[in-house]
């Protein structure tokens, strides 16, 4: 008799996540557009937006994030692909 495939995946390991520190909260700030060097904190190498397991901000200020970088790559302050 055949042998049963075990189908259980992996899990894969990334980066451990970050403690929920949110720096906006903290500093009593709020994300904007304009700001391209703080937004590159919350973009992958590959211009991707990065979750906020891995970027330690609340729901709230991760969901102005978002808004900031898409704000800023139609206005040309962001790339929308990876520069290579």
């Amino acid at each position: 008799m055949a042998k049963k495939k075990d189908n259980k995946k992996r899990r894969i390991l990334k980066e451990a996540p970050v403690a929920r520190n949110c720096p906006f909260e903290k500093n009593g700030t709020e994300p904007d557009y304009k700001d391209v060097a703080s937004l590159n904190k919350y973009v992958s190498d590959r211009a991707k937006v990065l979750g906020k397991d891995r970027t330690g901000l609340c729901a709230k200020h991760q969901r102005r994030v978002a808004l900031a970088i898409k704000r800023a790559r139609h206005l040309a302050l962001l790339p929308f692909t990876p520069r290579i």
